[in-house]
C-alpha cells in the first residue's frame, strides 16, 4: 500500500512516496524547489524578456512569487491575474489591485494577447507522477495527504497574523492535540482558502488529508524514538519563514508560540522558549513582537529538560542554551513534514489505522 505526502514550504517541496512493504528508512522520497519559487523563476525570466505576464489557476502560497510580481511591475511591466490566482497574494482583490496587478476575467484571458502565461497551483501531481515514472516507479497512492502554511483569509482591514494565530487557538482548544489542525478534504474550513484549493486542484480516487505545515513537521518529529520517549517537551519547528513551538506533555499539546524565523535570533528564540516552558509567555508580547501571538492551555511549569527542532532553518539554534536535539525521524529530518501527514492519514482514515504500528 502507498502514501503519498507532500510537504509544501517556501523553499522546498518534500514529496514522500511512503510503501507499507518497505522498512521506513528505505521508503522513496524527493526534495525539490517549492511551486512559489518554481512560479518565482517563472515570472522573473518574463521580466529578463520584457514580457508581460499573465497568472492563471488556483490560490498557493505566497512569498517568493509576490516578490517576484512586485519586482516585474517595478520594472514597468504588466501583470494580469485571474481572482483565484491573484489570491495568492492577497485575499482583499483592491490589495492586490494596489500592488499593480490587473484582476480579469476567465473571459477576458481568452482575448490577451502576447502575454507570458504562468500557472499557478501548489500541487502538480502529474509532474510527481512523472518523476517516479523516470525511475520505473508507478504511483498508486491508497491515500494522500498535503501540508500547506494558511493564513485563511482574513476580513480586510484584519491582521492576516491575528486571524491565523486566532484560528489556531480555537482549534487545540477544542482538541489539544497535533492533528487538530488536520482535515479532510471534506472537511477543510471556508476560511482557510490555501487548503481548499488545493483540496480543489487535486483530483483523486482515495482520501485527502490536508495539514497545517509547522503541526505536520511537530507530529513528524515525534516518529524520532527520542522524541516519542520524552513526556514533556518542546518541540519546535523552525522554517524559512515562521517558526512555531509546541508545548508538549504525553504527545498533547500544552502551549504554543508562533513568530517569523527572520525576526528571531537565537537568543530571542531561546527566551520564548523559556518563558513558554515556564507558563508565562503571552500573547500580545509575541504578537507586538511581530510574531503571530501565543497560546497556553494549562499555565503550570514545565522543566525545560528537552527541546526537540525540525526545520530547514534550524541551524538558527546552534549555540542554544537548551541544547536541542535534532530530531531525524526515520533519519531525514527534511522528510519531518511528511512523516507527519503519514501519521495523521493513520490516525484519521479508518482503512490505514496500523500502518505504522511497531515503528
Amino acid at each position: 500500500m502507498q502514501i503519498l505526502a507532500i510537504d509544501i514550504g517556501t523553499g522546498t517541496q518534500d514529496i514522500l512516496l511512503f510503501d507499507t512493504e518497505r522498512e521506513p528508512e528505505n521508503a522513496l522520497k524527493m526534495v525539490m524547489p517549492s511551486p512559489t519559487q518554481i512560479v518565482a523563476e517563472a515570472i522573473r525570466r518574463a521580466t529578463a524578456a520584457g514580457a508581460d505576464i499573465l497568472l492563471t489557476g488556483f490560490t498557493m502560497g505566497g512569498g517568493p512569487c509576490t516578490w517576484a510580481v512586485q519586482a516585474h511591475v517595478k520594472a514597468g511591466y504588466r501583470v494580469y491575474a485571474t481572482p483565484s490566482a491573484a489570491c495568492t497574494f492577497d485575499d482583499d482583490l483592491a490589495a492586490v489591485t494596489q500592488m499593480g496587478v490587473r484582476i480579469v476575467s476567465e473571459d477576458e484571458v481568452r482575448h490577451l494577447r502576447d502575454v507570458h502565461r504562468v500557472g499557478m497551483r501548489d500541487v502538480d501531481l502529474d509532474a510527481i507522477r512523472r518523476v517516479f515514472e523516470t525511475f520505473g516507479v508507478s504511483v498508486e497512492p491508497a491515500a494522500v495527504g498535503v501540508a500547506v502554511f494558511d493564513h485563511g483569509a482574513a476580513p480586510p482591514g484584519y491582521s492576516d497574523r491575528r486571524y491565523r494565530f486566532e484560528f489556531l487557538a480555537e482549534r487545540l482548544q477544542a482538541e489539544p492535540a497535533l492533528t487538530a489542525l488536520a482535515f479532510l478534504s471534506h472537511e477543510v474550513p471556508a476560511r482557510l482558502t490555501r487548503m481548499r484549493a488545493v483540496a480543489e486542484q487535486v483530483h483523486l480516487n482515495c482520501p485527502l488529508l490536508l495539514m497545517d505545515t509547522p503541526a505536520a513537521a511537530v507530529l513528524g518529529a515525534l516518529e524520532d524514538p527520542r522524541v516519542r520517549q520524552a513526556r514533556e517537551c518542546i518541540a519546535v519547528n523552525i522554517g524559512n519563514q515562521h517558526t512555531l513551538a509546541f508545548r508538549l506533555r504525553n504527545g498533547r499539546v500544552t502551549g504554543l508560540f508562533e513568530h517569523h524565523t527572520g525576526r528571531l535570533t537565537v537568543d530571542r528564540l531561546d527566551a520564548w522558549i523559556e518563558e513558554l516552558a515556564a507558563g508565562t509567555i503571552r500573547n500580545e508580547d509575541v504578537y507586538e513582537d511581530h510574531g503571530h501571538g501565543a497560546l497556553l492551555l494549562e499555565d503550570r511549569p514545565m522543566p525545560l529538560s528537552f527541546v526537540s527542532v525540525t526545520g530547514p532553518r534550524r541551524a538558527l539554534l546552534r549555540g542554544s542554551r537548551h541544547q536541542p536535539y535534532l530530531a531525524v525521524p526515520y533519519g531525514d529530518m527534511m522528510l519531518a513534514g511528511c512523516w507527519g501527514l503519514v501519521r495523521a492519514l493513520a490516525m484519521r482514515v479508518p482503512a490505514l489505522e496500523g500502518i505504522l504500528s511497531g515503528r
